[in-house]
């Protein structure tokens, strides 16, 4: 039963992984936007770094929910 749970954590990180890096290449997008204004750059380029972050939480623990889920 704990190895469907560790399964169904994985989908549910690998998701998130997947939101956080579309996001962050959103904002990397609007970060080189020469028509926006720079405060709009300068915050989606903060958002891209929030964004990184977030996905590479997601991926750690989608991978550690996989491997508990092999055992």
């Amino acid at each position: 039963m704990e190895s469907v749970k560790q399964a169904a954590n994985y989908v549910s990180e690998s998701i998130q992984g997947t939101g956080a890096q579309a996001s962050k290449e959103a904002n990397k997008n609007v970060a080189k936007d020469s028509d926006a204004s720079l405060g709009t750059r300068a915050s989606a380029a903060k958002d891209a770094v929030v964004d990184k972050k977030d996905e590479s939480v997601h991926d750690t623990k989608a991978d550690t929910n996989k491997e508990a889920a092999k055992h």
